[in-house]
C-alpha cells in the first residue's frame, strides 16, 4: 500500500476487503442461525486451511528448483514434489498423492494422474504423513532421510551464496 501511496484503510486494500467479507459472513451466519454456528463455521475454516497448509508442506518439503541467471526458476518437473503410491491415501484423497504428475502436466485430470518412479516418494501414505507433519521432531527424523541428495546439494549451494 505504501508503494502505491495508499492508506491501509483504502478501498484498494484487498486484505482489508477479505477481512470485511469474512467477518460479514460470520455475522450473517450468527444472525441467521446462532452465534454458536458462527463459532462452528470459524472452527471448520481453521481445520480446512490447516489441512491445506499441511498438505502443501508435505508435498514440497525439502525440494528446490534451480534459479536461473534471469531470476526465473527452472521448469517444474516430476522431481519437484513428493508422491505417495499408497492405495488408501490415493482413494481417500482423489489421487492427490500423485502430486508430481499434477505439477508436471497441470492440465491433466486427477483421475488420469500417473505415478513417476523418479519423483521423491514419501515413506508412508498421505494420511499418515499429515499426522506426522504435525510433530516436527518426528517429521524431520523420518523425512530428512528421504530428501533426494540432489535437493540437499542445491540447498547447500544456495546457502553458501547467502
Amino acid at each position: 500500500m505504501k508503494v502505491n501511496d495508499q492508506s491501509f484503510y483504502s478501498v484498494k486494500n484487498d486484505m482489508l476487503w477479505y477481512t470485511v467479507i469474512q467477518l460479514s459472513y460470520l455475522i450473517i451466519i450468527g444472525l441467521s442461525f446462532s452465534w454458536m454456528t458462527s463459532i462452528i463455521a470459524l472452527c471448520i475454516a481453521v481445520v480446512g486451511f490447516s489441512l491445506l497448509e499441511i498438505i502443501n508442506y508435505l508435498e514440497h518439503y525439502g525440494l528446490r528448483r534451480v534459479q536461473k541467471k534471469s531470476g526465473r526458476y527452472e521448469v517444474v518437473r516430476e522431481i519437484h514434489s513428493w508422491n505417495s503410491n499408497h492405495a488408501l491415501g490415493r482413494i481417500l484423497l482423489y489421487e492427490l498423492t500423485r502430486h508430481s504428475d499434477h505439477h508436471y502436466r497441470a492440465n491433466k485430470k486427477y483421475q488420469l494422474l500417473d505415478y513417476h518412479e523418479n519423483s521423491p516418494q514419501l515413506p508412508y501414505g498421505y494420511p499418515t504423513m499429515m499426522v506426522i507433519a504435525t510433530i516436527p521432531p518426528l517429521w524431520f527424523s523420518i523425512v530428512n532421510k528421504h530428501v533426494p541428495q540432489e535437493m540437499i546439494e542445491l540447498s547447500e549451494n544456495k546457502n553458501r551464496h547467502l
